[in-house]
């Protein structure tokens, strides 16, 4: 009786095993796992590019939001007018360089003629760099992408915005908590959107002692573009740079 040799994976000397007809993972973390080592290379040139690319940029200021917000809203309006007064306060403006609040915040120091960021992520569903983008610089991983919104800013402002806005939000927060970076200005605009999410923050978290007091003198709190800009250049004590 013959016996039958089971089938084996195929074999791609560059990412490993594989299934057969199956080109890769849609799932980036899963696929992560099965190609680690030769995924540390690309790892390592994300990070050299980055680097290269936004070594020069400093003084900057990163704008979190949501890629959802329409043109004609109020909060892309306000974005638009920050990324406008940063920039000529001599502040280059880095977004996820996306639409909604990236777009918004790209343009604004687009026609102040200042120097737009966009650190843009590749997604299973297409994202292209915003027109407004004039120093773009492309990523694979969020977690290299989000060391590069923070290694070289000197303030971070964040905009209402979804899931994505949230986690850049509370990971700024716990680097600054746990001396990870130095303390920066942290800023959320919209104190209306940041009501209900501020008191469960106060309740639930400094409440139940998860939290110091002092935790909360982390963020301040903006409703106009005078608001954020001021707070920023105060810190600093900046005039005008440019």
């Amino acid at each position: 009786m013959a016996i039958r040799n089971k089938k084996k994976p195929l074999i791609n000397r560059r990412k490993g095993p594989r299934e057969a007809g199956r080109e890769s993972n849609p799932f980036i973390a899963n696929e992560f796992k099965e190609q680690d080592t030769w995924r540390m290379f690309r790892i390592m040139s994300e990070f050299v590019e980055g680097f290269e690319s936004l070594r020069g940029i400093r003084p900057a200021v990163t704008i979190f939001g949501s890629a959802r917000t329409p043109e004609n809203a109020k909060d892309y309006q306000l974005a638009r007018e920050i990324g406008a007064g940063l920039s000529k306060k001599g502040f280059s403006i880095i977004t996820g360089g996306g639409p909604g609040i990236m777009q918004a915040a790209n343009q604004g120091a687009h026609e102040a003629g200042g120097r737009s960021v966009g650190c843009n992520i590749e997604l299973p569903f297409e994202q292209k760099s915003n027109p407004f983008v004039n120093l773009p610089v492309n990523f694979h991983y969020f977690f290299i992408r989000k060391v590069m919104f923070l290694r070289y800013t000197s303030a971070v402002i964040v905009m209402p915005g979804g899931f994505g806005t949230m986690d850049e939000f509370f990971e700024v927060l716990t680097l600054v908590q746990t001396h990870k970076i130095d303390p920066f200005p942290i800023i959320l605009v919209n104190s209306e959107f940041w009501r209900g999410g501020l008191e469960w923050i106060k309740k639930s978290l400094l409440g139940s002692n998860y939290i110091d007091k002092d935790d909360l003198k982390i963020f301040r709190l903006a409703d106009t573009a005078e608001e954020a800009v001021k707070i920023v250049t105060s810190y600093y004590k900046y005039k005008k740079l440019l």
